[in-house]
């Protein structure tokens, strides 16, 4: 099975993280944010990738460092259970509707690392949560698992349902492109013959 672990430790957060993507999506988390926690466990659970994910972090300041970092170490677990990405699917995409939300989500794990946020809220919070923070996860997130993302939400009233579609989106899109494709569990995904960091095809 492919898995992995990342920590990271700063003056701001603590953060160990392990996953199997080729688990059933049984996830332990806690990350001293109760918002967040729910959305990760919707990403292991949707994306069948286990996940267990330990955090402190200067919660007495805020949620950001928290957040970022969060995504960021699983990020690292993800590319280094991916090691060199052979045999996988590599694109995915997912359409995910939410009661009146619909949320678009696609994503090449080509060791690219690129962002498309196309998401806005109506309020600021979404309990304590600052809603801008989602976005620096998904980020953080990207920028450290190699993968091009693009989100985008479609339509959508309910500030939870937004997010949530959007963890949901990301999570059945992984669950696609981490698949091994069975025509070519040998090789690459890539003319090149790499998806190294430096790879760009």
């Amino acid at each position: 099975m492919r898995r992995a672990k990342a920590e990271r430790t700063t003056k701001e957060t603590r953060i160990e993280a392990e996953v199997n993507l080729d688990g059933t999506g049984t996830y332990d988390v806690a990350s001293g944010i109760g918002f967040l926690d729910h959305m990760l466990e919707q990403l292991s659970r949707h994306s069948l990738i286990d996940l267990t994910l330990r955090a402190k972090g200067d919660l007495h300041i805020d949620f950001h460092h928290t957040t970022e970092d969060t995504g960021i170490v699983i990020g690292e677990a993800v590319s280094k259970a991916l090691g060199d990405r052979r045999g996988i699917r590599r694109f995915a995409s997912a359409v995910i509707p939410m009661d009146e939300t619909l949320t678009r989500v696609a994503l090449d794990l080509g060791n690219r690392p690129y962002l498309i946020w196309r998401v806005g809220f109506s309020k600021p919070k979404l309990g304590e949560m600052d809603t801008e923070l989602f976005k620096e996860w998904f980020q953080a997130f990207a920028q450290h698992a190699g993968v091009t993302l693009h989100v985008e939400n479609l339509y959508g009233e309910n500030n939870h349902h937004i997010v949530e579609s959007c963890y949901k989106g990301l999570a059945r899109s992984l669950r696609g492109a981490i698949d091994i494709d069975p025509r070519q569990k040998h090789a690459v995904p890539s003319t090149k013959g790499t998806l190294s960091s430096s790879s760009v095809d």
